[in-house]
């Protein structure tokens, strides 16, 4: 090949591949605009959540799906200006997400269910809580699971989709907790030394609150027994140790004082036949 075919090869070549190189070049400016533009309005997103005390799981979850989406709207449009058609690449992607989603449409409700949790807190770590049909501490809350741990500290992963479906009981999230009592006494008992007893037991408990004032009352006549209630406040950490301990000490002075506490009792009749 002559210098005059390499220069008019070079002449006719060389604008198209101006106009290439230049469209790429713009292209690859428009892609890192929008990649520091993405990063930089992310991590505004994460310190506004961070200001105001979300979740750490959830805020790295929003940061970087705010990033991802904005990194997005600046690439596709780039890739086009570069030459290259974009609509055959976002309808498959489309196709590929559809199909994605179907096929993790539980997880999608667990990750759901996630946010959810993460987001209104109906419980938070260290909470005593029944929820999907399990009752423990809560170990951990993430996007897709619930971890407690039992009283006999036992792990139960729970899917969040499934403690979102029903209702959450939180024993943790109010500061005080009334404890409920049922004292059965014989009917021929005296009710008043009962409820006197009753009465000097919650207030020689310093654990127990004064205000709300604890409720000692008839409940009801039942079948064998004379049902009294025993309503005292405490704190809820003080909640088991406190009714552990008023129960035992109503069976001992019961005893002492001789108030029968009865039982069910059946007789049996046996007719001899002639």
């Amino acid at each position: 090949m002559d210098a005059i075919a390499l220069q008019e090869i070079i002449a006719q070549y060389a604008p198209d591949a101006m106009a290439i190189g230049i469209r790429a070049a713009s292209a690859l400016a428009m892609i890192l605009i929008g990649y520091w533009a993405a990063k930089f309005i992310s991590g505004l997103t994460r310190k506004a959540m961070v200001k105001r005390d979300i979740d750490s799981t959830l805020t790295n979850f929003l940061a970087k799906l705010v990033f991802c989406i904005l990194f997005a709207l600046a690439a596709i449009p780039a890739l086009a200006h570069a030459g290259i058609q974009t609509a055959s690449v976002i309808a498959a992607l489309g196709a590929a997400g559809l199909a994605v989603g179907l096929a993790l449409q539980g997880s999608l409700a667990n990750f759901a269910a996630g946010v959810l949790l993460i987001a209104f807190r109906p419980c938070r770590v260290g909470d005593w809580i029944d929820a999907g049909g399990c009752s423990g501490s809560v170990e951990s809350i993430s996007l897709f699971s619930t971890i407690l741990l039992t009283g006999d500290y036992k792990r139960i992963v729970i899917p969040n989709a499934k403690v979102m479906s029903d209702a959450i009981t939180n024993y943790s999230a109010m500061p005080r907790r009334r404890i409920d009592l049922i004292v059965g006494i014989s009917y021929d008992a005296d009710m008043r030394v009962a409820k006197e007893i009753l009465q000097k037991l919650v207030a020689a408990d310093e654990r127990i609150l004064k205000d709300p004032a604890p409720t000692i009352a008839v409940s009801e006549l039942a079948n064998s027994s004379v049902n009294l209630v025993c309503r005292p406040w405490v704190a809820t950490s003080d909640y088991w140790p406190t009714r552990w301990k008023l129960t035992e000490d109503i069976k001992t002075e019961f005893d002492a004082a001789g108030v029968g506490i009865p039982y069910p009792q059946m007789d049996v009749h046996f007719h001899k036949q002639a």
